[in-house]
C-alpha cells in the first residue's frame, strides 16, 4: 500500500478529530504547477527553463507553501497541546490529579493512557513523514531545493513536529507505562519505542512501519554525559538542566525563564530557545530506572553542585544589597 493511502486510512481512523496534512489537495496543486511548467517550456523551447518554475509561480508562492505552513502549524499545535495534557494527568499527584480527572470527566485506566501516548507518538511521526514526502515531491517536480529550504524555515519557526520537546517526553511516557503493564492492542503502523546504550551513549528510538525511524540522542553536548534532570529547548535539543543554565548564563535560582532572548542554543545557534524550555520529567524517570547506579552517583554530585551554586547566588545578592 502506498504511503498516501496508509496516511488517509490512519487519519480516517482518527474520525477527523486531529488536523493533518492535505496530501491529496497539495498533490493536485503540484500537478497544476507541473502543467504550467510544461506549458511555459513549450512556449520557450530553448532548453534554458525546462522543468523549472517560471518566475513568480502563483501556485508555489501563493498557495502551496502557505497552505503547508498553516497545516504544519495546526498539527504541531494540536500535538503539543494534547501531549501536555496527557503528561500532566500522568505526572499529577494528590488533589491536583483528582482535579484534572474531574475536569476531564473521566478516570483513565492504565491501558487507556498507554494507548493514548502511543497514538500521539504515531500521529507525530506519520505527519512528519507526510510533510517530508510532499516537500520531496515539490523538489522533484521543480528540480529545486526550495522544499528543503522550507523545512529549514519550519524548524526556525519551531513548527517541525520532530523537534517538538513533547515528542521525546511522550516516548519516555509510553515506555514508563509499558514497563509496568504490557499493552497487547498495538497499532499496525506503530513499530516500538526503545532505549539503548551503545558505547555508553544513550539513545531513545521509535520505528514507524518501514518509512521512518526517529533517534534522539540523550547525551548532553555540553558535559558529554547522559542528560541528567533533562530539559528540551524550543529548538528540540536536550541538555542537563545545570548545563543549560550555564549555557544561558543564568543561575539555577532564577531559572531558564529569565534567560536573555539573545542567548543561543550551543548546537544549532538559534536564539530565544531557553525561556520556553520543557522539563522532561518522564525521560528523567525512564533514565533513573534504566541506570540506577549511575543515577544515584549523579544525584549526589548534583546535590553538592546545586548547593554551591545557590550559595554563590545568595552571597552575590547580599553583597549587591549591601553595596559591597
Amino acid at each position: 500500500m502506498k504511503f498516501a493511502k496508509k496516511y488517509e486510512t490512519y487519519m480516517r481512523r482518527m474520525d477527523g478529530e486531529l488536523p493533518g496534512v492535505g496530501l491529496k489537495r497539495l498533490k493536485k496543486m503540484l500537478k497544476k504547477c507541473r502543467s504550467g511548467l510544461q506549458s511555459h517550456h513549450d512556449d520557450h523551447d530553448d532548453g534554458s527553463s525546462a522543468g523549472r518554475c517560471p518566475g513568480h509561480c502563483s501556485v508555489c508562492d501563493g498557495s502551496f507553501f502557505p497552505s503547508l505552513l498553516n497545516e504544519m502549524s495546526a498539527v504541531v499545535g494540536c500535538f503539543n497541546e494534547k501531549a501536555k495534557k496527557l503528561l500532566e494527568l500522568h505526572l499529577a499527584s494528590g488533589f491536583k490529579k483528582y482535579t484534572i480527572w474531574f475536569n476531564n470527566k473521566c478516570h483513565k485506566s492504565h491501558g487507556t493512557l498507554i494507548q493514548q501516548g502511543k497514538d500521539l507518538v504515531t500521529y507525530a511521526i506519520i505527519n512528519a513523514v507526510a510533510m517530508r514526502k510532499i516537500l520531496k515531491k515539490y523538489d522533484k517536480i521543480h528540480y529545486s531545493k526550495q522544499g528543503q529550504e522550507f523545512k529549514a524555515q519550519a524548524q526556525s519557526l519551531h513548527i517541525e513536529i520532530l523537534q517538538s520537546p513533547w515528542l521525546c517526553e511522550l516516548m519516555a511516557f509510553y515506555m514508563n507505562l509499558r514497563r509496568s503493564k504490557k499493552n497487547k492492542g498495538a497499532m499496525e503502523l506503530f513499530g516500538d519505542c526503545s532505549l539503548t546504550f551503545d558505547d555508553d551513549k544513550p539513545t531513545i528510538s521509535c520505528n514507524l512501519f518501514d518509512s521512518m525511524r526517529v533517534d534522539i540522542s540523550l547525551t548532553c553536548s555540553i558535559c558529554l554525559d547522559t542528560v541528567f534532570d533533562p530539559v528540551a529547548l524550543s529548538c528540540g535539543h536536550i541538555y542537563c538542566y545545570l548545563c543549560s543554565c550555564s549555557a544561558a548564563s543564568v543561575t539555577i535560582v532564577d531559572g531558564l525563564k529569565s534567560a536573555d532572548r539573545k542567548s543561543k542554543c550551543p548546537l544549532c545557534r538559534q536564539a530565544g530557545v531557553f525561556p520556553n524550555a520543557v522539563h522532561l520529567d518522564e525521560l528523567n524517570m525512564l533514565l533513573s530506572h534504566s541506570c540506577p547506579e549511575y543515577w544515584e552517583k549523579r544525584i549526589q554530585m548534583e546535590r553538592v553542585e546545586r548547593v554551591r551554586l545557590a550559595k554563590e547566588h545568595w552571597e552575590s545578592q547580599c553583597r549587591a544589597f549591601l553595596g559591597m
